[in-house]
């Protein structure tokens, strides 16, 4: 964002290679004295998309932190720490180990991933379909931020989470839903003078990726005070904080239309935020504006986050580790291993975009077609 925001197992599946754990995976005892190590994670899967798996890590050892590899590398307690599911869509390795206070290091667990996927391939997507009216997003994937904090923009919004009824949000108006036409809804209401509910969904804790093209086809409303984003985060934002998890805005924008009408990429890290931060304009083509529909994309490798709108052969903006140079003290935040979680929302008012005005309509939607993930 523009300002600082801030924010079954299976083990053997068809064309992926399971590995044994190397070293102990748990102690039934200890020499008198001596702490037990902590039992080695469990690594188990479920299935994604085309030959893809979503990942999960676990150790059974109460209060267990568990570390992971994804380069071959060892794991050590400097490592990623397993934050939620992540997506495996390439050859890699997974190595884990876990620690609790009281216990010493436990063994590695080690798993191979061969899936072979052909680059293209579409390997995880939410198309949010549904036979209901104003359902629920799927909980698995979907949890929210929620409240009036101002989320470090001066924001005016209230977000509200499905199901709450605590005012302003009202179950009987809900800020995020699934209708029957298969979109997703992000409703803004102006339930009374000088309040505004949305919503800003997240995959926070429930699922993350790490490289692949994002896409996320939406229609967004423009008026004064609007600011529609889909945008990413590091899980590892929990432990490092922003912005030194990485951001990045795949779609930005604030306020009405204007000719010729715009989104905005960006990507913000430690030494580029704010009025340093790297953000790169596309303008629509004539005709265009950004209430009608279009695909917003990046393509995540590592070194370098390409944007796009509507067509990945054309990319508007290529940002690699190059794009530091002569930043003071900016650190490329995106090939440290973490995976990413996806943001959706619309917030009101804010440090950019300003305050609503009178010529602002309530209630307005952004509708989100589907958010896909593909190998690159």
């Amino acid at each position: 964002m523009r300002a600082g925001a801030v924010m079954l197992s299976v083990f053997v599946l068809s064309g992926f290679l399971m590995c044994g754990c190397g070293g102990s995976g748990s102690s039934s005892g200890s020499s008198a004295g001596s702490p037990a190590a902590a039992a080695a994670p469990t690594i188990s899967t479920t299935p994604a998309q085309n030959g893809a798996v979503i990942v999960a890590l676990k150790s059974t050892t109460p209060g267990a932190t568990v570390y992971y590899t994804v380069d071959n590398s060892a794991p050590t307690t400097s490592a990623q720490i397993y934050e939620a599911p992540f997506l495996v869509a390439a050859n890699l390795t997974v190595k884990s180990i876990a620690t609790a206070p009281g216990s010493t290091v436990s063994g590695v667990t080690t798993q191979a991933f061969t899936p072979n996927i052909a680059p293209g391939t579409l390997v995880w997507s939410d198309e949010f379909n549904s036979t209901g009216s104003k359902s629920q997003p799927n909980p698995m994937i979907w949890t929210y931020d929620t409240g009036n904090s101002g989320f470090g923009n001066h924001e005016l919004e209230n977000y509200c989470a499905w199901g709450s009824n605590t005012a302003p949000c009202s179950t009987g108006s809900p800020s995020a839903y699934v209708g029957t036409d298969g979109y997703l809804h992000i409703a803004v209401q102006q339930p009374s003078p000088a309040v505004y509910t949305s919503a800003r969904v997240k995959t926070q804790g429930l699922f993350s990726f790490q490289y692949g093209r994002f896409e996320v086809r939406a229609q967004v409303p423009e008026a004064q005070g609007f600011w529609p984003a889909a945008w990413l985060l590091g899980n590892n934002i929990t432990t490092v904080d922003w912005p030194a998890s990485g951001e990045q805005d795949v779609l930005e924008r604030v306020n009405a239309a204007k000719s010729p009408d715009w989104n905005e990429g960006s990507i913000h890290g430690t030494g580029f935020t704010g009025d340093i931060g790297l953000g790169t304009i596309y303008n629509f083509p004539g005709g265009q504006t950004a209430t009608g529909w279009h695909t917003y994309g990046m393509n995540w490798t590592k070194g370098s986050v390409v944007y796009y709108v509507d067509d990945p052969s054309h990319p508007y903006v290529t940002y690699t580790t190059q794009s530091l140079s002569g930043l003071s003290g900016a650190v490329w935040p995106f090939d440290a291993g973490q995976s990413n979680f996806i943001l959706l929302n619309l917030a009101i008012g804010g440090d950019w975009p300003g305050p609503p005005n009178s010529a602002t309509p309530f209630p307005s939607e952004m509708l989100v077609d589907y958010v896909r993930i593909y190998t690159n």
